[in-house]
């Protein structure tokens, strides 16, 4: 509680106060079940949606859960799918501290891959770990320029960020597609036009002889080491207060415009390490595959994450586990791949939706609020 909450408790009637020291346990109560009861409406009426379809809801879910968690091989499947969600989850939740939506990460997936590979190319016979670091350090600052230009252009020049960094993903795409299609396609890649592939040395391995590579790690790293950034440092705290208020930050004093940019600089950074990844530990090369959607994913496990980094680990595993499922769906139930993407557009407007509901139920307000 902040010195004016504080100050505020102090003057209310001694069962009003006692009432108040449960108020951080009722904000966090709040905070988990209107996700969870928008994930379950959400479930809902996609159960509503198989019927309309005449397929059974419970054969749906009984799938899902064998395709991603009934098996070591499933829950590897799930996890490998869980790790670039990780990153590009926090491409979002980072910006969206200072109240920046950002929903271009996909772009910063494409832009850190293309980067990661071409640092390789004049340093063939370098040792591995030299290529990886290279790699790495052009994939974050790849991803980092590209959603940096968003953060530059909201604060130069007050173009909305979300119209932005959705123009801006089109623009790499584009980038992307003429690059390896053109000057950096393999002649040998015939069928699927790719780069060249990178140095044998420089193929991170899996870990511990399963399909996980290390960017699972990395990525939940990643969240510790933002969480921490949010809520235990100075700059977060500042962050939170941007967000929370400009008006009253610039008149305190914060560099409003450096925050944003940062924060932009960093989640863009986190995206284009995930497709540097991508591109060292699955693909070798880069093609149109790095386009798989994680970017966009990494939207919807933001937001039901309420962009908190701890918050979106979990939240990553469910929906990668949803999206290795879709080859059982599409075998067992005849369902094509894009119901998946019903379900997670249904779970996305359902948690849009319950942001309306917050500060409105008297149970989770502070005693005053409620007297």
């Amino acid at each position: 509680m902040t010195a004016i909450e504080l100050q505020q408790a102090a003057s209310l009637p001694a069962p009003a106060r006692d009432a108040d020291r449960f108020y951080p346990l009722r904000r966090a109560a709040e905070a988990v079940v209107f996700p969870l009861a928008a994930l379950v409406i959400a479930l809902a009426l996609f159960s509503v949606f198989l019927l309309a379809l005449g397929k059974s809801p419970g054969t749906f879910f009984w799938l899902v859960w064998r395709g991603a968690f009934a098996s070591a091989f499933s829950l590897q499947n799930t996890l490998q799918r869980a790790a670039p969600l990780l990153l590009t989850s926090l491409c979002v939740a980072i910006p969206a501290q200072l109240g920046l939506v950002i929903i271009g990460g996909e772009g910063a997936v494409l832009m850190g891959g293309l980067a990661a590979v071409v640092a390789t190319y004049p340093l063939q016979t370098a040792p591995g770990w030299l290529l990886d670091g290279l790699m790495a350090i052009a994939g974050c600052a790849g991803g980092g320029a590209w959603i940096g230009l968003t953060g530059l252009l909201r604060t130069k020049r007050g173009i909305n960020e979300t119209i932005v960094s959705l123009v801006l993903y089109y623009i790499a795409l584009a980038v992307f597609n003429h690059l390896v299609e053109g000057v950096l396609r393999d002649p040998a890649s015939l069928n699927k036009p790719s780069t060249y592939a990178i140095p044998p040395q420089a193929h991170i391995p899996s870990l511990f002889g399963t399909e996980l590579h290390p960017g699972l790690p990395v990525g939940i790293l990643a969240c510790i080491a933002a969480w921490v950034l949010i809520t235990r440092t100075t700059t977060g705290f500042a962050a939170r207060m941007t967000g929370g208020n400009m008006r009253a930050a610039q008149l305190q004093g914060l560099p409003v415009q450096r925050l944003m940019i940062g924060a932009c600089v960093l989640g863009g950074a986190c995206a284009g390490l995930a497709g540097m990844i991508e591109i060292a530990a699955v693909q070798d090369r880069a093609n149109s595959s790095l386009a798989a959607g994680y970017g966009f994913t990494g939207i919807l496990i933001a937001f039901l994450a309420r962009h908190n980094s701890l918050a979106i680990m979990p939240m990553a595993v469910l929906l990668g586990g949803v999206g290795a499922a879709g080859g059982l769906l599409q075998r067992r139930l005849d369902l094509p791949d894009a119901s998946v993407l019903v379900l997670q557009g249904l779970i996305f407007v359902c948690i849009l939706a319950s942001d309306t509901m917050y500060g409105r139920i008297g149970w989770f307000q502070p005693a005053r609020g409620r007297a």
